[in-house]
């Protein structure tokens, strides 16, 4: 089992993608993982999103996980799925129990300092800062870094190829995500292995 550490140092950037067909998964994995993102975040928000988590279990150097998960059902779907790590917008205990039964990692959704405290007391260190932009920016995220010193994040939500950088920046952010990777389905491959090597070379992996 991979853990949060790894998936979050494999790259700067973690796509947060909306598939609709599954058709597209496979060529939408392929595309990033060329480009240099190999952690991909599958948002279970369409009816196609877990038939889109198996099929991109077969491209080679992909480390794909579910997002949006929000129940415990939800969090079995998506491990059954072959989901290697899972991402939910909030943290509850019972989305924490089924994670430690299930031993898969799960990056618990953060926004406010009640929030931080009561996934520690889950045992959870590695953090999604969600809403990102609507929560303060970066000067919330450097207020509660001060205070949370051990606790390491993947800021989302607003997040651009323009503003990365800056998040990047901060010492407790392990890499962002992103929803600017993938526009228009995989019809467009070769814009979204540019992008996505653009992403890449924001920062080398730790």
């Amino acid at each position: 089992m991979r853990d949060l550490d790894s998936i979050m140092t494999a790259a700067p950037v973690i796509p947060v993608l909306v598939i609709d067909r599954v058709e597209d998964a496979v060529p939408i994995a392929e595309a990033l993982v060329a480009g240099g993102l190999p952690v991909l975040e599958v948002t279970l928000r369409t009816p196609a999103a877990l038939d889109a988590i198996r099929a991109m279990k077969s491209v080679e150097g992909a480390i794909v996980g579910a997002g949006t998960v929000l129940t415990p059902e939800l969090f079995d779907a998506a491990v059954e799925a072959g989901s290697e790590f899972i991402v939910s917008p909030g943290i509850t205990e019972t989305l924490g129990r089924a994670a430690a039964a299930a031993h898969v990692p799960l990056l618990p959704g953060v926004s406010s300092a009640g929030d931080i405290m009561r996934a520690l007391e889950l045992g959870f260190t590695r953090l999604k800062f969600f809403p990102a932009m609507t929560s303060g920016g970066i000067p919330a995220l450097k207020s509660l870094s001060s205070v949370f010193g051990n606790v390491r994040f993947c800021p989302t939500g607003g997040i651009t190829l323009d503003n990365a950088p800056d998040w990047l920046a901060l010492p407790s952010v392990a890499c962002v995500g992103g929803t600017w990777l993938v526009q228009n389905g995989a019809s467009d491959a070769a814009a979204i292995t540019a992008r996505a090597a653009q992403a890449a070379a924001l920062r080398a992996p730790a």
